[in-house]
């Protein structure tokens, strides 16, 4: 027997790069140039694992265009699995037989998808509960660049599951809570049907440290947080009766689970930065023609002004009211208010300096001064309507709820008319499409993407038949290679 240390091929610690399509499937290609690999993590499975591997082979030898690998991973069975996974192996090209000295389905998923040179990592339950003509809508957003990972879904309104209202409660519960505590926005993290794209898992994977079952939540989690792009797809489910999960055990783990995610994402200990995408990548992240931007910055900064500028119009107001009518104390309260609130705005919230246009944005800041006057006004003459004396205290209430109406529209007029696409500050190349054509500029089209793996990622894509596997090390996996029998 001999063992030996595979090199830690870690990406650099910059963002991933922008999404691509993966290249055309090629007619020669098999295992060892396989863009899809699916990993069957199993545990004392021989009544099924035979059954549930030459059917799965059978529908994608049939139904998927791309070049397939099917790793069984056996976590370390009693029984006849590994003899059965190794023989499974030696008859079909496509299957690899893998064994890990340790139980756990995060830790086999986490051992074979680290070593996988693969573009897309998948995985499935070995009892095929998921219909498998979900599986090419699965992988598709991936292959096709549209998204980072993708999950089925026993939750979402084209699903059909088969299974006891125990485990159907039981599911709804665990997801809430997740919603709940990690304010998550997938609907179903427990599914036993799952794929990633490689660039991703090599970044993600460094960061999950489950090894049992939370290893999904966990995934996706941090998946989310990273702000990747999430695709569900309903599936049909039949619940196996014959499912030896602990649920009792596994619920705790996962509540544990679920409180050392929530703490490290709290207390920023999570290096999220490696495994988001650059800026551009996302379409919101492109500053358009009249579109404005900023709307964050620009929603704080109007706040604040707006702040103010409210309690100097209820300091002027009360001061007018004391020689005025309260039509009249109002006009010119809000008037002087909104001469004050147009320049602030410009200067503070929409970042516009110098004189040009000066006399512009104050004009059309008259104008909705004009509508917030008559939201104002209005709502005086309906109290006076209603009460024809009314209190001091009951005009201000008005007032407030007439100027918080007056406001808001105030921010939408300022925002997409008085001041739109003047924001000074905007990163220039942020207003550019970060992904141009260049046939537009009449140059030649781009040469396709070709993600073409190394001599040492293509070995490490196809492991010898039976191939078993010691423990995942914290920092490296450390395999162990053995001639079959």
């Amino acid at each position: 027997m001999r063992t030996h240390t595979l090199p830690p091929d870690r990406p650099p610690a910059d963002s991933l790069p922008a999404r691509r399509p993966l290249p055309l499937p090629r007619e020669e290609a098999g295992p060892a140039s396989a863009v899809l690999d699916i990993v069957v993590p199993v545990y004392n499975e021989e009544r099924t694992l035979e059954a549930s591997t030459r059917r799965l082979h059978t529908y994608l030898t049939s139904h998927f265009p791309y070049g397939f690998r099917i790793t069984i991973a056996d976590n370390a069975s009693t029984d006849g699995t590994g003899r059965i996974a190794a023989r499974l192996a030696a008859e079909l090209d496509e299957v690899v037989a893998v064994r890990l000295e340790m139980k756990g389905r995060g830790r086999a998923l986490h051992t074979v998808w680290s070593r996988s040179g693969a573009p897309v990592r998948a995985y499935l339950d070995v009892d095929l509960s998921t219909d498998l003509n979900a599986l090419l809508p699965l992988v598709a957003p991936l292959i096709s660049g549209h998204s980072d990972l993708s999950v089925g879904t026993r939750l979402a309104c084209g699903s059909r599951v088969v299974r006891g209202p125990k485990r159907e409660l039981i599911s709804r519960s665990y997801n809430l809570i997740l919603r709940g505590s990690l304010s998550t926005r997938f609907s179903d993290a427990q599914c036993g049907f799952k794929a990633v794209r490689g660039d991703v898992a090599d970044r993600l994977l460094p960061l999950v440290e489950d090894t049992g079952w939370f290893f999904d939540t966990e995934l996706l989690v941090l998946a989310e947080r990273a702000g990747l792009r999430i695709h569900e797809v309903p599936v049909d489910w039949v619940d196996d009766p014959d499912s030896r999960v602990d649920l009792l055990r596994t619920a705790l783990a996962d509540l544990r689970g679920v409180w050392r995610v929530g703490r490290a994402l709290v207390t920023g200990a999570l290096p999220l930065s490696r495994v988001q995408r650059p800026f551009g990548d996302d379409p919101r992240d492109r500053a358009l023609r009249g579109v404005p931007n900023g709307l964050a910055r620009q929603l704080v900064g109007f706040c604040v002004v707006g702040a103010l500028s409210t309690l100097a119009y209820l300091a002027l107001y009360s001061l007018l009211r004391l020689g005025l009518g309260a039509q009249y104390a109002n006009a010119l309260a809000l008037l002087l208010t909104a001469l004050g609130n147009t320049a602030a705005n410009r200067r503070h919230t929409f970042r516009v300096r110098g004189r040009n246009g000066l006399i512009r944005h104050q004009a059309q800041g008259l104008l909705v001064f004009a509508i917030g006057l008559a939201l104002t006004s209005g709502s005086l003459a309906a109290l006076d309507t209603a009460a024809p004396h009314p209190p001091h205290s009951a005009e201000l209430a008005v007032l407030i709820v007439a100027n918080l109406a007056a406001t808001l529209l105030r921010f939408l007029l300022f925002r997409t008319w008085v001041f739109a696409g003047e924001d000074e500050e905007a990163p220039p190349d942020a207003r550019a499409d970060p992904h141009p054509d260049p046939a537009a500029d009449g140059g030649a089209p781009p040469e396709p993407h070709r993600a073409a793996p190394s001599e040492s990622e293509s070995h490490r894509a196809a492991p010898p038949h039976g191939e078993p596997l010691d423990q995942l090390g914290a920092d490296e996996a450390l395999f162990t290679e053995r001639t079959t029998e």
